[in-house]
């Protein structure tokens, strides 16, 4: 039996991402869950999502949903904002249970601001979307949001530059109004965004209280388990398989850069 077969007939937890940005939550998780398998898939053929229309979005989502499901998956995880905006309120897929990263997100936002306003940072297609205001004001109708768009984020992600002065000026452009608003929580609304924690830091101030997806669904899937909906992996079993639409030297790089100290397999190209 192959690798392959033998990863489709063990049950993981299936990730997607538009790119490598969602491999921060799969680093996340893997950690916190040391006996689960998960099954990533990153998208990086048609990265980046947040400059697309909501119908091709959900399109290209449909599609990784299905090639999950087929590699045999026992929960969903949507890791990508943009794409978490057109499947807002679907909480299962053909009956697998899916997760989003925005309603949770919201949640914990709340829990810490202590009332006070909360930025929210994203792509271009979450930020146009509203989502995260409108699901941070039906938790609490009083809140008040301020939404920013910062698309050159995951460019800078993919390319690697991250702690460089180039990085920094650009967050300095997109973040100003922020700082100087003394916003002290921010929703980090897209998985490549953690990478560049210490640049958002050195712009926010050490005291800004970051709200990262791989953090709230972990707790999520921690409820899954708890109620019984997905069960846990048995001891000695675990693989973590990552899958990508497109593969060069420099993503693989990358992948591994943003993996560590987690050791994957070789990467492996799928077509949708």
């Amino acid at each position: 039996m192959t690798s392959s077969q033998e990863n489709k007939q063990a049950s993981s937890i299936g990730i997607f991402d538009s790119g490598l940005g969602g491999l921060t939550v799969l680093k996340d998780l893997a950690t916190r869950f040391p006996h689960e398998s998960f099954t990533y898939l990153g998208d990086i053929a048609r990265l980046p999502y947040g400059n697309k229309s909501p119908e091709t979005i959900k399109r290209y989502g449909l599609q990784i949903l299905r090639f999950l499901k087929d590699a045999n998956v026992k929960a969903l995880i949507i890791a990508c904002n943009s794409a978490s905006t057109v499947f807002l309120g679907q909480n299962d897929f053909e009956n697998i249970p899916l997760l989003n990263v925005i309603e949770p997100g919201s949640a914990a936002a709340l829990r810490v601001s202590n009332g006070e306003p909360i930025a929210v940072l994203g792509t271009s297609a979450t930020i146009n979307s509203h989502a995260y205001e409108k699901t941070l004001k039906e938790l609490n109708n009083n809140q008040k949001v301020i939404e920013k768009a910062c698309p050159l984020f995951v460019s800078l992600v993919e390319e690697g530059i991250v702690g460089d002065p180039i990085s920094f000026l650009i967050g300095e452009r997109y973040l100003k109004d922020i700082r100087d608003q003394k916003i002290k929580t921010v929703i980090l609304g897209c998985t490549h965004y953690p990478i560049l924690r210490d640049d958002l830091k050195q712009i926010l101030g050490d005291d800004v209280k970051l709200i990262e997806s791989g953090e709230v669904l972990g707790e999520r899937l921690h409820e899954l388990f708890a109620s019984g909906a997905i069960s846990r992996a048995e001891k000695g079993q675990r693989f973590i398989r990552v899958c990508t639409t497109d593969i060069t030297d420099h993503f693989e790089h990358l992948a591994r850069n943003l993996m560590k100290p987690i050791s994957i397999g070789p990467l492996e190209r799928v077509i949708l």
